[in-house]
């Protein structure tokens, strides 16, 4: 199967979950979809006005997850680790039929995803991929968290940086290619939150639907889910599980290499959004071959769009 032919999957997937911050149960079906038509959301309990695009630009919120939402307001929340999923299986199109508000966090990783997507398995078409050159290194700095994005020839680089005061979480950093690392780590690790956040958490109105099959839970320097951590680097690696599904926001894959510290759904975001207002930071470009040996890029195999 060639990488650089456009994908979706071979047949329904239904899920049944409650959402991590609205505490509400979904029934989620993602459906294959033609060539050329994207990622799109449809609110099934809506009749009309319930067609959502996962876009940089359709971001209503940030916090603590991020939500999309159309013209009409009508909004779908916590799609990262749906996205993070489709973007590392190279799922170009697909219809995510929901019947709420909020996408199922079920146990707080992609894992559900993963499996599901690889149990009906991807049904590849013969029209190329699109994907988003980084032209020029972008930055952004909000107090101690920073953010970057620049050029690189063949792969999409992450290097995540995570900082807590707390002990047991302390500094984490680690480094994925996205097109080349084995991910298995990054789809199954979990989100996570401090012992002390959970009532702020619930004041806030979030984390409704939050429990310790869903989430890991710190308190001072004990994890206190029984089954602990599924990976040393879980912490930083479910920040990168994020980062990815909000990177697939841009509509297709990128080439580039992005460096972060202490960011997350926000910083993502506006960096991307800083990215799409000048031409000159990137280039669309659709792969004209079948296949290309030991590359993802090869230069003489593309075609800019304009």
């Amino acid at each position: 199967m060639s990488v650089l032919n456009q994908k979706t999957i071979n047949k329904n997937i239904t899920l049944r979950g409650i959402g991590l911050h609205s505490g509400l149960d979904a029934n989620l079906i993602i459906k294959p979809a033609e060539p050329n038509s994207g990622i799109v959301f449809k609110r099934t309990d809506l009749k009309e006005n319930n067609i959502i695009i996962p876009n940089i630009f359709n971001v209503s919120s940030a916090i603590f997850c991020t939500t999309i939402s159309n013209e009409n307001k009508v909004s779908v929340s916590t799609i990262e680790h749906l996205m993070g999923a489709f973007y590392g299986m190279g799922i170009d199109n697909a219809l995510i039929e929901i019947d709420n508000q909020e996408v199922p966090i079920f146990d707080g990783s992609a894992k559900i995803f993963i499996e599901a997507i690889t149990e009906v398995g991807i049904k590849s078409s013969n029209a190329p991929i699109k994907i988003i050159k980084i032209e020029k290194k972008i930055e952004l700095y909000d107090g101690k968290k920073t953010i970057s994005i620049e050029p690189s020839k063949i792969s999409l680089d992450i290097d995540f940086e995570l900082k807590y005061e707390n002990k047991l979480i302390g500094t984490q950093r680690n480094t994925i290619k996205v097109y080349e690392s084995d991910l298995t780590d990054i789809y199954n690790s979990r989100t996570f939150c401090l012992y002390e956040d959970v009532e702020k958490l619930k004041e806030m109105g979030l984390a409704k639907g939050g429990n310790l099959e869903n989430a890991i839970v710190v308190k001072d320097n004990q994890v206190i889910n029984k089954e602990g951590l599924r990976n040393e680097k879980e912490f930083v690696n479910h920040k990168i599980l994020d980062c990815m599904g909000d990177l697939y926001l841009a509509g297709y894959k990128i080439i580039g290499k992005l460096i972060c510290s202490q960011g997350g759904h926000k910083l993502t975001n506006q960096l991307l959004r800083k990215v799409f207002q000048d031409k000159n930071n990137f280039s669309i470009i659709e792969i004209k071959e079948k296949s290309l040996p030991h590359a993802f890029i090869n230069k003489s195999n593309l075609r800019a769009i304009a």
